[in-house]
C-alpha cells in the first residue's frame, strides 16, 4: 500500500512542474498580449499627431546622407586615382587602365576554355552519359559552383557600384 502510495505521490510531483510552467506560459503570454496592445494603442496617437510623417522624412534624410556619403568616397577615390597617374609616365597610366579588364578577359576566357574541353571529353567518351541523371552530374562538374562564385565575384565587382534598388 505505502509503494502504491509513494508511486501516486510521485507521478502527482513530477507532473508539478509542467502544471507551473501551464500557469507561468499562460501568464506570460496574458503580459505579451496587454503589451501588443499598449503598443498599438501608442503608435495610433503617435499618427494621430504625425510623427509617423516625421519618421519617414527621417528615413528618407538618412538614405540621401548614406548615398551622398557614397558619391562622396568615389568622387574621392577617382581624384586620388587623377592625382597619381598626373605624376606616372603615359605607359604606367595606360597599363593601370588595362590591368583590370585584361584580368577580366583571361579568367574569362580561362574559364569558357576548360569548360568546353571539358565538355568535349564528356561528349567524347561513349558510355559516359547513360542518362538524365549523368547529364546533371557532369554539369555540376562542368559548373561548379566555385567557377560560379568566382564569376559571380567579377560580375559584382564590375557592376556592384551601381545602386539596384528599386526607386
Amino acid at each position: 500500500m505505502l509503494s502504491l502510495i509513494s508511486t501516486l505521490g510521485g507521478l502527482l510531483i513530477s507532473g508539478l512542474p509542467k502544471l507551473l510552467d501551464f500557469f507561468q506560459d499562460k501568464a506570460d503570454k496574458r503580459q505579451e498580449l496587454e503589451l501588443a496592445r499598449m503598443q498599438t494603442e501608442r503608435e495610433l496617437v503617435l499618427a494621430r499627431e504625425g510623427f509617423i510623417a516625421q519618421q519617414k522624412v527621417e528615413e528618407i534624410r538618412t538614405d540621401q546622407i548614406a548615398m551622398q556619403t557614397d558619391a562622396q568616397m568615389t568622387v574621392a577615390a577617382l581624384a586620388h586615382d587623377e592625382k597619381v597617374l598626373d605624376r606616372a609616365s603615359r605607359w604606367v597610366a595606360n597599363y593601370v587602365g588595362t590591368v583590370r579588364p585584361t584580368v577580366t578577359y583571361i579568367f574569362v576566357l580561362e574559364l569558357v576554355l576548360i569548360n568546353v574541353y571539358m565538355m568535349y571529353w564528356v561528349m567524347a567518351t561513349p558510355g559516359l552519359i547513360t542518362s538524365m541523371d549523368d547529364i546533371v552530374k557532369f554539369a555540376d562538374v562542368i559548373f561548379s559552383s566555385d567557377e560560379m562564385a568566382m564569376l559571380g565575384g567579377i560580375i559584382g565587382f564590375w557592376f556592384g557600384s551601381r545602386n539596384w534598388q528599386k526607386r
